[in-house]
Formats: structure tokens, C-alpha cells, sequence
């Protein structure tokens, strides 16, 4: 009997929507940067699809935002204009994640049912669908948090929903990768200690990456390689317990984001050195290139006072960093296969 699997084109699919949770990524630093994620105070799955339409809608729209604290001790006074701006920020990362939802699931139903699917990739596939419903929720969970006495969303929600994307980046780079080996007619890959450890590390730096914007602790050094003329500031103000510090204090998240790189960094180097030996192909060359502009981003950031384009660009490029180590991973795992 001929097998009706088409490994290749869901692989194809998979890259694609990769490219598309990769852009809202993107969408959604700049929503943050441009302090636009309260600015819709509702959670409307469907009907929150159709922007106002009209002058009418676009008042009440604002009266809704007005009686949240983001209005009343931040912004009170500003335009509906200026409502605009930041409502479209907010708006096109809630559109772009539906967008990406029915990227997914209408494909995956149509390759279901046309029994396209090979064997075993069905449960990773909907386990691939479930977390992005689920970071949708995580979404709102974030946003909510803004809108009861504080007029910003908790960083820890933040860093929970940053890190819940570029999970479902990995997953989805990973999968079709096996199934181009699939493809090909070899096995799977395997993720190795060393390749678990990489991974991890390099999760932890996303994720006090997320801690620093949420806590706006980008501005509080813009120099670098010190802080305040010293390695470690004066005068810290330090919290108890102690380890709230490295989660809740804005000079100290500041401090471990900037020195933990350095050991992501020289893991993400051996990463690339054992992949390349291992199994070769382009991805171990760009993490090399993704790596030495993600430093260069990183300074910069600190330097420009956090401008916007270089902290977004910041961002985009931990995304493609994952991107890229995922690969490497898969390689990895691989011995003797090249990735073609």
C-alpha cells in the first residue's frame, strides 16, 4: 500500500508557522516597549477579531480604558490619538496570535484528514496545538495583572509568556527537522545532556531578559561593562529573601542578565564547535553569527538608554537565537547526519 504521509511539505508548514510566531516575537516586544499591552482592557477570543469601526466605538473603547489604573496614574490626559497608537500595538499582537492559531489548526486538520501525517507525529502535532491555546491564556493572565492596582503587567507573567513562545519556536523547529529526516528515511533526533544544558542556560538569560523589561531595569545602568563606575553597584537596596533579589530587584536582575550571558554565551560556543564536528550544516555557523550580534544588541541597549529599534532588534534576535540552537541541538543528536 502507498503511504499518503507528506513529511516534507508538513515540514514546510511547520517552518512556516515558526516564521510566523517568530514576527510575533517581535510584535510583541514592540507592544511592551511602547508600553501598549493595557490598552485593551478586555479578553474577546472572537469578537475582539473586529477593531472600532467608527468614532462612536473608538470613545467607548477609551472610556473602557480610562477607568484602569494605566490611565488614571500614567496617561491620564493623553488623546484618543494617542489612544490609537497604542491600541494598535495590542491590537496586531492579539490579531497575529488568532492568525497564528488558524495557521495551525486548519493545516493540521487538513493533513489529518488526508492521513498526511506520518506515523508517531500526531500527539507531538496536537500537544504543538494545545500550547498555543494555552499561551493565549497565558496572554490574558498577563494583562490582567495590570489592570487591578499597578499599571503594568507583572514581570513574572511576562517571562512566562515570552519564554512559553520561543518553547512552542523550539518545539516547532524541532519537529520539522525530524520530520525532513523523516523525509530522507533516517531516525529521529535526540536531545543530548550537554545539548539539555545549553538549552536551559540559554532559557534562564531569556527569561531574566524578560524580568529586566518587565521591570523596566534596563534604565537603571546605561553604561557598560559597569554599573555606577563598579562592577556591582553601591547603595542596593536589597530585598528579603534574599533570592527575591535576582527576581523582584531591578539593579540586581540587571546585573545577573549582563554576567549570566557570558556563560550562555561560551555554551552556545561549544554548542556550535560540537554540532559542526558532529553533523555540520549552516546552523552551528549562524549561531556563531546570531550569538556575536546578540552581544552587540545587548550593549547597546544598555548605551542607547533603551532605545527602541535596538531593544526590539535585542529581542528578535534572542527568537533566531533559539531558532538556530534548536538546530544545532537537533544536529546533536544526530551523529554523522547532515541536515540537508
Amino acid at each position: 500500500m502507498t503511504s499518503t504521509a507528506r513529511p516534507r511539505a508538513i515540514a514546510l508548514w511547520l517552518y512556516v508557522v515558526a516564521a510566523l510566531v517568530f514576527a510575533m516575537v517581535v510584535v510583541g516586544g514592540i507592544t511592551r516597549l511602547t508600553e501598549s499591552g493595557l490598552s485593551m482592557v478586555r479578553w474577546e477570543p472572537i469578537s475582539g477579531v473586529v477593531p472600532p469601526l467608527n468614532d462612536a466605538e473608538w470613545h467607548a473603547e477609551f472610556e473602557a480604558y480610562k477607568a484602569y489604573p494605566e490611565y488614571q496614574k500614567v496617561n491620564r490626559g493623553m488623546s484618543l490619538s494617542e489612544f490609537k497608537a497604542i491600541f494598535f500595538w495590542e491590537y496586531l499582537h492579539r490579531v497575529l496570535g488568532r492568525f497564528i492559531g488558524l495557521a495551525f489548526a486548519l493545516p493540521l486538520a487538513w493533513f489529518w484528514v488526508r492521513r498526511a501525517i506520518p506515523e508517531g507525529y500526531k500527539p507531538r502535532l496536537l500537544a504543538l496545538l494545545a500550547l498555543g491555546g494555552l499561551q493565549g491564556a497565558i496572554g490574558w493572565w498577563m494583562v490582567a495583572s495590570g489592570l487591578v492596582d499597578r499599571p503594568d503587567v507583572a514581570h513574572d507573567r511576562l517571562a512566562v509568556h515570552l519564554g512559553a513562545a520561543l518553547f512552542i519556536l523550539g518545539g516547532l523547529v524541532w519537529t520539522a527537522r525530524d520530520l525532513t529526516a523523516h523525509a530522507h528515511g533516517e531516525r529521529r533526533s535526540h536531545l543530548t545532556g550537554f545539548a539539555i544544558l545549553t538549552l536551559l542556560v540559554l532559557a534562564v538569560q531569556i527569561i531574566l531578559g524578560a524580568f529586566v523589561a518587565g521591570l523596566n531595569a534596563g534604565h537603571a545602568f546605561a553604561e557598560w561593562p559597569l554599573m555606577g563606575g563598579r562592577f556591582f553597584p553601591e547603595g542596593v537596596e536589597w530585598l528579603e529573601p534574599l533570592w527575591r533579589n535576582v527576581v523582584d530587584n531591578p539593579v540586581v536582575v540587571q546585573w545577573v542578565h549582563r554576567w549570566w550571558a557570558w556563560i550562555a554565551a561560551a555554551l552556545l560556543v561549544l554548542l556550535s564547535v560540537r554540532t559542526s564536528r558532529e553533523s555540520g550544516g549552516s546552523a552551528p555557523r549562524l549561531v556563531l553569527l546570531l550569538l556575536t550580534a546578540q552581544i552587540i544588541l545587548g550593549i547597546a541597549t544598555l548605551l542607547t538608554g533603551v532605545a527602541l529599534h535596538v531593544a526590539v532588534a535585542h529581542q528578535a534576535v534572542a527568537a533566531l537565537l533559539v531558532w538556530a540552537a534548536t538546530a544545532c541541538a537537533h544536529g546533536l543528536g544526530r551523529p554523522g547526519y547532515r541536515m540537508r
